[in-house]
Formats: C-alpha cells, sequence, structure tokens
C-alpha cells in the first residue's frame, strides 16, 4: 500500500464552506478505503486576526479528528496567497523535522494546490496535480498569468482538457483525464419522492474575470444564473438557491430572482457545515444548476463535484450543457441544459418518473465517479 500526501487548498481558512470541504475529502476516503496511508497536507493564511483565525484552525481540527484524520493532518503558516519559492518553515502541529519525514516517505503528493512551494515539492519522490479550475488552470498557464511549479504528472478532471482539436492548450504540460471523485459509502443513496425543491448550494459574486487577447469577461455563476432567472416562469417545480450573498448588489440581486419564483438561501445557513451541506442536497428533489462562463466558452465537459454528490444521493440533476461527452448522458438521470426551455423540459421529464430517475442518478455515480476508481487510476499513472 502507498503513502499519500493530499495537498488541499483553502479548507481551513474558509470553515463556511461545508461542500469545499467535500471536495478533498473524497480523494482521502477512496485511498483510505483501498488501505493507503493518507496524510492531508494544506497551507494556514494568517493575517494578524488572531480570533477569527483560532476559531476557524479549531473548527478544521475538529473535522480532521471526526473524519479520521487526526494526527495525520499538517498545516504550514503562510502569510500570502502568492507561491513562495523557499520551503516552509513554520508548521502549526507538527515539527518541521516530523512534517519533512512524512514527506520524504510519501510515495506520492497529490496537489490541489496551484501555488505550492516548488521547494516543498521537492521533498516529495512524486509529484501531481489536479486542476479544480479546469480549463481555466490551462489558460492561465498558457498565458503567462499563472506559473505553478513543475510536477511529475498533471491531472484534469475536465474531459475537455487535452482533446484533440479542442479549445484548451493543453500540450505542455500533458494532461491526463480523471474524473471527480466521489465517496459511495458516505454518499448513500437517499429516494425520497417526497422532496420538493431542485437546488443548489453556490457563490454568488466575485472578482473573476477571464482576460485574454480576445475578449474580457465576467467569469462568475452570478452572471450563468441570471441569465436563466425566467425559468420558474416556465415550471410549476420548485426551485432553490443556496448562494453564498455578501454585498448589497447581491442582496438586489437576491430580491430580483425572489420576484422571478426563485426561493433563496444563505449558502452558510444551510450548507456551512459537511454534514449541513450533505443533509441539504440529500433532503433536495434533485439539482438544477448553470456552469460559469469559462466551462461552457471553452467546452471543458465538465461536471461539477456538487453535481456528483446529488447523483451519488439518487438526485436527478439538470444541469447547464458544458461540451461534448464520451460518457455524461442526457436524458436519463442526468440532463444538461443549452436553453430555458431545455431546463423546464428536463424537469418536466425527471417529475413523471421519479423513481426512474432517482436511481439511473445512483447508477451514474456508480459507473463513473467512484472514489476507489478514481484514486485507482491517478496512482496507476503516478505509481507505475
Amino acid at each position: 500500500m502507498a503513502t499519500v500526501v493530499i495537498s488541499a487548498y483553502d479548507v481551513v481558512n474558509y470553515p463556511q464552506g461545508g461542500g469545499h470541504f467535500w471536495v478533498y475529502l473524497q480523494y482521502v476516503l477512496g485511498l483510505r478505503l483501498l488501505g493507503h496511508d493518507v496524510y492531508w497536507l494544506e497551507a494556514f493564511r494568517t493575517k494578524g486576526r488572531e480570533e477569527q483565525e483560532a476559531a476557524a484552525l479549531a473548527t478544521f481540527q475538529a473535522r480532521m479528528q471526526q473524519y479520521g484524520l487526526g494526527g495525520r493532518c499538517i498545516l504550514y503558516r503562510t502569510r500570502s496567497k502568492e507561491p513562495l519559492s523557499e520551503a516552509p518553515a513554520e508548521y502549526l502541529n507538527v515539527t518541521r523535522t516530523e512534517a519533512e519525514a512524512v514527506f520524504g516517505r510519501a510515495d506520492l503528493l497529490l496537489n490541489f494546490h496551484y501555488a505550492i512551494s516548488p521547494a516543498l515539492l521537492s521533498f516529495f519522490r512524486r509529484t501531481a496535480l489536479v486542476d479544480i479550475d479546469p480549463g481555466l488552470l490551462q489558460f492561465w498557464i498558457t498565458s503567462g498569468q499563472l506559473h505553478v511549479a513543475r510536477h511529475d504528472f498533471y491531472f484534469s478532471t475536465a474531459e475537455g482538457v487535452g482533446r484533440c482539436g479542442d479549445k484548451i492548450p493543453s500540450d505542455h504540460p500533458r494532461w491526463m483525464h480523471i474524473r471527480p471523485a466521489i465517496c459511495l459509502e458516505r454518499w448513500p443513496y437517499a429516494f425520497d419522492p417526497s422532496c420538493q425543491a431542485f437546488t443548489t448550494v453556490s457563490t454568488w459574486d466575485s472578482s473573476d474575470w477571464v482576460v485574454s487577447a480576445d475578449e474580457t469577461y465576467e467569469n462568475t455563476k452570478r452572471v450563468a444564473f441570471l441569465e436563466f432567472a425566467g425559468l420558474p416562469q416556465l415550471t410549476p417545480q420548485p426551485l432553490e438557491l443556496a448562494l453564498f450573498l455578501r454585498t448589497e448588489r447581491d442582496m438586489r440581486e437576491r430580491r430580483n430572482l425572489e420576484d422571478c419564483g426563485w426561493r433563496i438561501r444563505q449558502a452558510c445557513e444551510v450548507a456551512g457545515t459537511p454534514e449541513m451541506y450533505q443533509a441539504y442536497i440529500q433532503r433536495s428533489r434533485g439539482e438544477f444548476s448553470c456552469a460559469k462562463p469559462s466551462y461552457i466558452k471553452l467546452q471543458t465537459s465538465w461536471i461539477s463535484d456538487r453535481t456528483i454528490c446529488y447523483l451519488a444521493s439518487g438526485k436527478p440533476v439538470v444541469v447547464q450543457h458544458t461540451g461534448p461527452s464520451s460518457f455524461l448522458p442526457d436524458g436519463e438521470g442526468m440532463f444538461r441544459f443549452l436553453t430555458l426551455q431545455d431546463a423546464a423540459n428536463a424537469l418536466e421529464v425527471i417529475n413523471s418518473s421519479y423513481r426512474r430517475q432517482s436511481q439511473a442518478a445512483r447508477q451514474i455515480a456508480e459507473r463513473h465517479f467512484d472514489s476507489k476508481q478514481v484514486v485507482t487510476e491517478v496512482l496507476t499513472h503516478a505509481l507505475r
């Protein structure tokens, strides 16, 4: 069995992101179910806000303990989001000697953190980078907007990355496609025909813009959802968005969406912990969600890690089409829409055969996204 260090990003600093925690935990759980020895590595950014940072750290450590990672977590302190050239000098819960001993005996670093220090990477025998912004990461690298330290292997969770003739440059480095992971054992089938709303959990606004030689555009869920704001007027199906809302404009747009017939919840109130996030998904009837513009413009064929949680729970999904796929279905358990009417029609079909659609949703997760299969593929490539 292998020793694998998972390098996560922004979990400890984002305690209210219940779903964000699950992104990395799925890989940890898959590896552990196969008998591998797993450590969690993460940078803890500090800004001198002692009380707030202490609370975030305590929350994170409690979650590590809860999921069997007490004593298997290595945190190092940083004061910047920008990549540093030197190795971490200050560790919070282990000594530097202990941390570097783990790195030295690890078979693989599975890294999700783009700004990791090259000096830290050098402690590991093998390193693999996994993109969590597929399409965008490759664009940032090739356009010179982001420098990522060299890794031994590169994995993309989007089918469109590396596809011949596609819009995403991916030759240097060479990206291998893997599917995002879901631990089926922790996400059981939860069929319940009395569940009412199709939901999703999402950010809303941010400072994300894509700037290229050809165009500049806002790359947020806000612009994605506003394009489909009229959907409740085309369907009797209740639709609910759990959103991270912060500004006065966010609140105005919340009221506008509610006037259009949407139910709006504050995400931190319904999905602010890993347990709340899972419960919110499993008491939903299904998922309706839009994709950031970059996923569509770049034809990534991307599917969200959140959508896979709905599928595993037996919740049919109606999600925006992000490009052609060799394996994603369209019509049983999963519907990929291009227009408002596509989405309304999909909701009607699902409700006319809800049990069958729920079973199909679970089968999609079992067939394509089982975390044990995903991590086995990673290790097969990285440790051969």
